[in-house]
């Protein structure tokens, strides 16, 4: 297979979205190959957030450390005719943005107001940096500038109308839409990266895409003043969702 032949496509999410059920989903396809979360070791290892994140440890000695080698992973690897490479926005950190002209690029978003909380859980004093909404806009912003094309995805729309969300996004990534990415086996999946014991409880439940259900909970008060800061970015981001 010749390399120009490969599509990669490269989603670049928020935590606790779900990116991971985006993930499996394709994982389903029998043209693709599913990575989680390459240039995650390359962002602990730059940033202080490897003091709080849970099995940061164990990320930075099993994978990758050096972002620009992991780039050049995602340009070289051949393995299927379509790769798909799970992102969080801020692995992004000091990377040339280049190569984004040579995948091809989706946003995924979450309301905060569900978000957070769910965030929180595992890192009880989050900051923007952490929950990739500015960062989200600041891509956005690299994508027009260098006329990149991309697409935003809603997690909400896409729990509630899964088929017709994924066939838009198949239609924007010019591949056909499969009826197998609609469902999958509950259980771990070999692909996996090693903090999924911190982080994929629900999804190895699960059996397809949940359908929306909003908090009962109170949303917590230290959050509140995130909330307020993320709510506008948020709704800047939905409105360009497919």
């Amino acid at each position: 297979m010749n390399n120009q032949d490969v599509k990669r496509i490269c989603l670049w999410s928020g935590p606790r979205n779900i990116s991971t059920a985006l993930m499996y989903s394709f994982a389903q396809r029998r043209d693709t190959k599913v990575f989680d979360e390459p240039l995650y070791a390359h962002y602990l290892s730059n940033t202080n957030a490897k003091e709080y994140h849970p099995g940061a440890k164990e990320v930075m000695e099993t994978m990758e450390n050096e972002g620009d080698k992991v780039i050049d992973m995602i340009l070289s690897k051949k393995d299927k005719p379509v790769l798909f490479f799970k992102h969080m926005t801020h692995h992004l950190l000091a990377l040339n943005k280049s190569f984004l002209h040579k995948v091809q690029n989706v946003i995924l978003t979450r309301d905060p107001i569900d978000m957070l909380p769910s965030y929180a859980k595992q890192v009880r004093e989050p900051n923007m940096t952490d929950v990739g909404y500015a960062l989200h806009l600041d891509l956005i912003q690299y994508f027009k500038k260098e006329n990149i094309p991309f697409v935003v995805l809603d997690s909400k729309t896409v729990l509630n109308q899964p088929k017709s969300k994924l066939q838009k996004l198949c239609a924007f990534l010019e591949i056909p839409f499969d009826e197998k990415m609609l469902s999958w086996k509950a259980g771990a999946r070999s692909e996996d990266g090693s903090w999924a014991k911190y982080w994929y409880s629900n999804i190895h439940k699960s059996t397809g895409f949940m359908k929306y259900e909003p908090k009962t909970e109170a949303f917590p008060k230290h959050l509140i003043p995130l909330l307020n800061e993320a709510k506008p970015i948020y709704e800047a981001l939905k409105k360009l969702a497919i």
